[in-house]
């Protein structure tokens, strides 16, 4: 099976006051790198990374990579715009798959987009998601067997993978993630994950 990875790395980060959250450091790396070398590690299938605002600055963090990196000039309009450029930017690929990725979620690993394949490989459902906790909320990193990818292009606004989380809970299984509840969209968010992150040293 041959699993892309679309890591959506377009937004503002506009609850930090600008301070993209792409380029925020975990271990002395950012958070853009991070996911894509996780993403390279998993050799499964392309990896596209889809780019916005501070394109350039971001950009360079991925520098030499063998990856693709796109520019979503309306990363303004939120997800589905950037999930349809990533998706745009595979037409030509011969895959079974997609993971979506973002890249506020500090604590995603190898082992768990891993996981999420070997999922979809046990089970044969079209949708693998990650569970948050209980009761499940579910949601990225995420994998969609191919058929799903005219629903993604479909799409409008800030509507991304959730949508077809929900609407297709008869195609959908899921792996345990308690840390995917933590994203970092405010200071604080981002304070509370540095805290922990110095006690874990």
């Amino acid at each position: 099976m041959r699993v892309a990875t679309i890591i959506l790395a377009a937004g503002s980060s506009t609850r930090l006051g600008g301070q993209p959250k792409q380029l925020l450091r975990q271990y002395g790396t950012t958070l853009v790198r991070t996911m894509a070398d996780m993403a390279l590690l998993l050799d499964a299938g392309p990896v596209v990374v889809v780019l916005g605002a501070n394109a350039e600055k971001i950009g360079l963090e991925l520098n030499g990579l063998p990856l693709v990196q796109v520019v979503n000039t309306n990363w303004a309009e939120g997800l589905a715009a950037s999930l349809r450029v990533g998706l745009t930017a595979l037409s030509n690929e011969p895959i079974d798959a997609f993971l979506v990725l973002l890249t506020d979620q500090p604590y995603v690993t190898t082992e768990l987009l891993r996981q999420l394949i070997r999922e979809r490989a046990e089970t044969g459902r079209g949708i693998i998601a990650s569970r948050y906790a209980e009761p499940a909320h579910l949601g990225v990193p995420a994998l969609f067997d191919i058929r799903y990818k005219p629903e993604f292009l479909s799409f409008t606004g800030d509507v991304g993978a959730r949508k077809l989380i929900r609407q297709y809970p008869d195609d959908c299984a899921d792996v345990p993630f308690p840390l995917g509840a933590i994203d970092l969209d405010t200071p604080q968010d981002v304070a509370t994950w540095q805290s922990m992150a110095i006690r874990q040293q």
